[in-house]
């Protein structure tokens, strides 16, 4: 099951501090819910985890990031990630393109986003995925402005918000 998605969102931060913090894949890992970085390969691959919990269904990826294109004059990068299910039920592949815009004193990040998701996870369809994929990025977007603030991050994935996107995508409630 594929399911494509765009996100964009403002930081009032410098472009070259956002640029720095999403390059870093030890420093925006902590942004992400349910992820942790396990290992550096290279300068461009690294392997991790990510737990996803919604309801009853919980679902642990092990995986491999690999940055594709990381250019800090047109502020653009690529990357695409390769997970399998730690029991084996499946696994899930993504390309990711973000780019990188000043505005208003502060940064536009645009991500563009193309995930694949086979096994346990695939039968609950695209509409479920999408909605937990939004609340996952939801929480990414205030995590990460929490850093560039110096604040502290929490990235244990919010157990209600998945709950609710399980019970919207089951029952085609909005």
């Amino acid at each position: 099951m594929t399911t494509s998605i765009t996100k964009s969102f403002h930081v009032e931060h410098p472009i070259d501090a956002v640029w720095s913090n999403l390059t870093n894949p030890a420093q925006v890992v902590t942004c992400v819910p349910g992820a942790s970085l396990t290992e550096t390969v290279d300068n461009d691959n690294y392997k991790g985890e990510v737990e996803l919990k919604f309801g009853p269904v919980k679902a642990k990826y092990d995986g491999l990031i690999t940055f594709l294109e990381r250019n800090a004059e047109t502020r653009k990068m690529s990357l695409k990630g390769v997970g399998t299910d730690s029991k084996g039920k499946g696994g899930a592949d993504m390309k990711m393109d973000g780019q990188l815009a000043e505005k208003d004193g502060g940064t536009d990040v645009n991500v563009t986003m193309e995930v694949n998701v086979t096994g346990m996870m695939a039968q609950f369809g695209s509409r479920l995925i999408n909605d937990v994929s939004n609340q996952v990025f939801d929480q990414f977007v205030n995590n990460f402005k929490k850093q560039l603030a110096g604040e502290q991050v929490d990235n244990t994935l919010s157990a209600g918000s998945m709950v609710g996107g399980m019970i919207k995508g089951m029952f085609g409630k909005k």
